[in-house]
């Protein structure tokens, strides 16, 4: 762990140390969803709430929003409310084929005022909000937005004399107001000379040196509320790295090599694809680390964070797994499925947040987070290899199970240690999961649908591996059960909290991406039974000419 450390903090002094002028507004503290970040945090989440992107124009959020609170009549005819529904665009008469408005367009549209007051009446019968109204909330929450930003009641920079709850731009005390003006002034002359395309050095340091003096000042107001250590410089270096992204284009460089190592037999570039896989697997445990030292907890918390651990832990499988068979087959499933999972994460934040949030109340306890979640969650890294080894499986069927049966026995040995693994992590898991439960709801068991989908998927994995153990499945039975069984894990993982939306473990709810998911799962069953009906075709064309 103090390897990690030091990882993080040789790589902040690096950041520091390239930071250009004008960059410590970045660093800003803001008090805002229960916890201190950095502004450049807070205005990256702003702006996607109402506008679905971190950038406006070529313009990054910083810029974008404090705007919004010294200028709101220039965004008048903006068109920065992003609406995709197209039940919410029908309801309030507007274009189908338009994705983006102007404020006059939507909230002085005499239908908003219909449809908040038919939304107020979903919330009263406490009904699952389904997409339209999901939708109807965005809106909402969109003008909710941008109104309190503007009116500098949202921007909370200060904390105060006593309390903890920190103080808006708008309710900030007389000597404060004077110094956060300077920053507002030496912000408007930055963005003017960026706008004129100048030499942004000089008004660049005069901003860092009006944002510096803020920050003594608001400091001075309660310095133990003010001392955060090096969490905010930590979290805009992750803000702007983007460990992630870097881990997954190292895989999948990996998976491009390993493919030619698979398909030319360049037993050579084994070496090249190794160290790609380390450095994808280092960049993707220093973002893990990173925001675990953000946040002071194992970052397994909601669902982008699950796909990034279960990322993590398909190549940590994969590899192990390669070690001891050195198939080369299982580092192209693990590379290719944990990239898969990266970029998925990083391409839809309107399903999967990104954005760190504070524990709910009922996980507040890192003990158990890490135990019963992590546990639980890894188990799907091995599911997930059995999967992609699972699809690796059915393209050699496509292309002839009897020139192939090398590399379909190789792979079937896999899915069933990938299997093992899974099961030997899942069983535990749920056993720690009752644990817990009895601790945080007092009992063990109660069939919440979080609890009944995960032990299924157990029962479901266990009935594969027993059946291949007595000799009920073959090759393509392993095989074709990677890809199948792997559905059960979907609905455990994603279906509970995304489709179901009931039980205990609300924490985890979410919504989105329903149609793609589904796609997904329709088109891997498809392709099933597409190889399945080859397969029987060859066999009966092969016993005719026998």
């Amino acid at each position: 762990m103090k390897k990690i450390f030091l990882i993080i903090a040789s790589l902040l002094v690096t950041c520091a140390a390239v930071a250009k002028p004008g960059d410590l507004l970045k660093s800003m503290p803001v008090q805002d969803g229960g916890r201190i970040k950095p502004y450049d945090s807070f205005a990256k989440e702003m702006l996607e709430i109402v506008y679905g992107k971190t950038k406006f124009e070529g313009r990054n959020a910083t810029e974008i929003v404090l705007t919004w609170m010294l200028s709101p009549q220039a965004w008048e005819g903006k068109k920065i409310f992003e609406v995709r529904n197209h039940q919410v665009l029908q309801a309030m008469n507007l274009p189908k084929d338009q994705r983006y408005f102007n404020g006059e367009e939507l909230f002085a549209n005499e239908r908003f005022t219909l449809l908040r007051q038919e939304l107020q009446a979903k919330r009263e019968t406490k009904e699952k909000l389904d997409p339209y109204f999901q939708a109807l909330q965005r809106l909402e929450n969109q003008f909710f937005v941008f109104q309190e930003i503007a009116a500098g009641r949202m921007l909370k920079v200060a904390p105060p004399k006593e309390g903890d709850t920190w103080l808006a731009v708008a309710d900030l005390p007389e000597h404060l107001q004077a110094k956060f003006l300077d920053v507002t002034k030496a912000f408007v002359t930055y963005l003017g000379v960026i706008a004129e395309k100048g030499d942004s050095s000089v008004s660049g340091k005069a901003l860092d040196e009006a944002v510096a003096a803020f920050e003594t000042a608001a400091q001075a107001e309660n310095p133990a509320l003010y001392s955060l250590g090096g969490k905010i410089t930590a979290e805009v270096h992750y803000n702007s790295f983007h460990p992630f992204r870097w881990a997954y284009v190292f895989y999948f460089l990996a998976f491009l090599v390993l493919l030619l190592v698979w398909a030319l037999s360049k037993e050579s570039l084994m070496t090249a694809a190794w160290v790609l896989l380390g450095i994808g697997f280092a960049l993707n445990t220093y973002g893990f680390g990173l925001r675990m030292y953000i946040m002071d907890r194992a970052p397994v918390s909601n669902m982008y964070e699950t796909v990034v651990w279960v990322a993590w832990g398909t190549v940590l499988f994969a590899a192990i797994l390669e070690i001891i068979y050195k198939y080369r087959l299982i580092l192209v499933a693990g590379t290719l499925v944990a990239a898969f999972g990266l970029v998925i994460a990083d391409f839809a934040p309107a399903v999967l947040d990104p954005s760190l949030q504070p524990l709910e109340p009922v996980l507040r306890s890192n003990y158990w987070l890490t135990i019963h979640v992590m546990t639980i969650t890894i188990s799907y890294a091995a599911f997930f290899l059995a999967f992609g080894l699972g699809d690796l499986g059915l393209i050699y069927y496509l292309r002839g199970e009897e020139k192939h049966q090398a590399q379909i026995k190789a792979i079937t040995t896999s899915i069933y240690r990938a299997m093992q693994i899974g099961v030997a992590f899942l069983a535990p898991g749920i056993i720690l999961g009752g644990i817990w439960a009895d601790y945080s709801w007092g009992r063990f068991w109660g069939w919440d649908p979080k609890e009944t989908w995960a032990l299924i998927a157990l029962l479901g994995y266990l009935a594969v591996l027993h059946a291949r153990y007595a000799g009920m499945l073959k090759h393509f039975g392993m095989v074709v059960t990677a890809v199948i069984t792997f559905s059960l894990v979907i609905m455990a993982w994603y279906g509970v909290n995304f489709v179901l939306g009931a039980g205990l473990h609300s924490y985890g709810f979410g919504a989105g991406g329903v149609e793609y998911v589904s796609a997904f799962v329709a088109a891997h069953m498809l392709l099933v039974v597409y190889v399945s009906v080859i397969r029987q075709g060859r066999g009966k064309k092969a016993t005719k000419e026998s």
